[in-house]
């Protein structure tokens, strides 16, 4: 699954989404991690008036299950919520690498319900129904 990570140094998550330079995405399983891509946003973050700043964040993390923050406010929590992505606030700057290693261990063994769920983001779910339950003659 991917996992996104709001930064500004590119090693930790430091960042308010919001305000965030790097967006920094991983993809993540029981196996290991491996880095896919840093998105930049630079130019837009300056500007007061720029009411949807969280525009272009929200479209480089569409496909992530995970979005780790160091905060994050009411509005966009909402908005990446409504993508389905499960916003995880950090209390203090932690290593990007740290985060990944523990969410790979929990991975390994029997991971929370909010969790499995999300781990299956974006993949077809199929629905089989056994019809002789149903049919009482």
């Amino acid at each position: 699954m991917k996992v996104a990570f709001s930064t500004q140094d590119l090693q930790r998550v430091d960042a308010h989404f919001g305000w965030a330079k790097n967006i920094a995405i991983y993809e993540v399983g029981p196996q290991g991690y491996q880095f896919l891509e840093a998105v930049q946003f630079d130019g837009e973050l300056a500007e007061d008036g720029n009411e949807d700043k969280l525009a272009p964040k929200l479209e480089a993390i569409k496909d992530c299950a995970i979005l780790y923050v160091a905060a994050i406010g009411g509005s966009g929590a909402a908005r990446v919520v409504a993508l389905k992505i499960h916003p995880i606030k950090v209390n203090e700057p932690e290593p990007i690498t740290g985060l990944l290693e523990k969410l790979q261990a929990v991975l390994q063994g029997t991971p929370p319900p909010w969790l499995r769920k999300v781990m299956h983001k974006g993949e077809a779910r199929e629905f089989q129904m056994d019809v002789e339950e149903f049919s009482h003659a």
